[in-house]
């Protein structure tokens, strides 16, 4: 699998990448519509064709800058094969797969990075690593739950001194119209991070085989299927992960649920910006973690919040072991 492959093989190979890209949106339907869904503004039949359709329309809105980090920043170009890429993506499937049977909203985004990374290293040791980029993305385990917990917690302070006079059913009536806007900006969000990275995986794959010429870019088509296939598994769902989200870890109303939108996509928005490829799952647990801290401390779940964040640290390493292994085997083997 080493030289330049067959057009049907290749063929084959972007077929698994969209196969990752449809689990990621099944995978992390919930990051879109948990809160949305675990107030009763939307029942989750409607809620996921309300996320599905801003999942898809997100490449309008944002540049391509997380996909070039993809395709370029993370494992050198000069180590990318197809036997890479199929390894990277095994790790990240079977991660997902797993993790969705389990109900646990563990990150498609670090899952298909930390396969990059196994596979990468399995070819050509550390020095297939660009840390720039991967040191940027480890960093936002981090920072983008930690700044989605700060926005959401602002804001639900913010929201909460505004609205101090009103009723609690205005308060409630007017946010669950507000809700409609939030979910939008976070589905907007969603499809403009976690698309990109399964684009980033298909032209870094065409680009290795010669088909971009000698500038890595990405083409139309590819932006086209991956926001499609992203959006079709946003619209199957995953009502198991969006109980976890949206009831486990803290009971939400509209106002909170508005909040914790928000403050995820504004943090989306701006990694998405910056070309950083964060998880939306990490970014939308913080956020929701955040109000409900607001309201008091003992709100939250910890426990619960405890295992999701044990599940993001043993991502990154559990699919760069499967990739390596997939590496090997798929090496031994031809």
């Amino acid at each position: 699998m080493e030289a330049s492959l067959a057009f049907p093989l290749l063929v084959g190979l972007v077929a698994v990448a969209l196969f990752f890209d449809f689990l990621n949106g099944l995978h992390d339907a919930a990051n879109s519509i948990a809160t949305i869904v675990s107030t009763r503004v939307l029942r989750p039949q409607y809620a996921v064709f309300w996320a599905a359709f801003f999942n898809f329309i997100a490449f309008l809105f944002f540049g391509l800058h997380v996909a070039e980090t993809i395709g370029k920043g993370i494992v050198s170009t000069d180590v990318i094969t197809p036997a890479v890429i199929f390894a990277a993506l095994t790790g990240a499937i079977v991660w997902n797969i797993l993790t969705w049977w389990l109900g646990i909203p563990s990150s498609s985004s670090h899952a298909l990075i930390g396969g990059l990374v196994g596979a990468g290293v399995a070819k050509a040791g550390t020095g297939a690593i660009v840390w720039g980029g991967l040191s940027k993305t480890v960093a936002a385990i981090v920072l983008s739950p930690a700044t989605g917990f700060v926005l959401a917690l602002v804001l639900i302070l913010v929201v909460s001194w505004i609205f101090v006079r009103q009723t609690p059913f205005a308060v409630d009536s007017t946010f669950r119209v507000a809700q409609f806007f939030s979910a939008s900006l976070y589905s907007l969000g969603h499809g403009g991070n976690d698309a990109q990275k399964t684009m980033g995986i298909i032209a870094v794959l065409l680009y290795s085989q010669g088909m971009l010429g000698d500038t890595f870019y990405v083409p139309l088509w590819v932006v086209l299927t991956c926001q499609s296939a992203l959006a079709l598994g946003t619209l199957l769902g995953g009502w198991r992960i969006v109980h976890t989200m949206g009831s486990k870890i803290t009971r939400l109303n509209p106002m909170q649920g508005f909040c914790a939108e928000t403050g995820g996509a504004l943090t989306l928005f701006g990694a998405t910006w910056l070309g950083i490829p964060v998880s939306t799952t990490h970014t939308i647990t913080g956020a929701i973690v955040g109000v409900g801290a607001a309201r008091r401390v003992s709100a939250v779940r910890w426990g619960i919040a405890g295992n999701i964040v044990i599940a993001w640290i043993v991502t990154l390493p559990a699919t760069a072991a499967i990739a390596a292994l997939t590496y090997w085997a798929s090496h031994l083997a031809g």
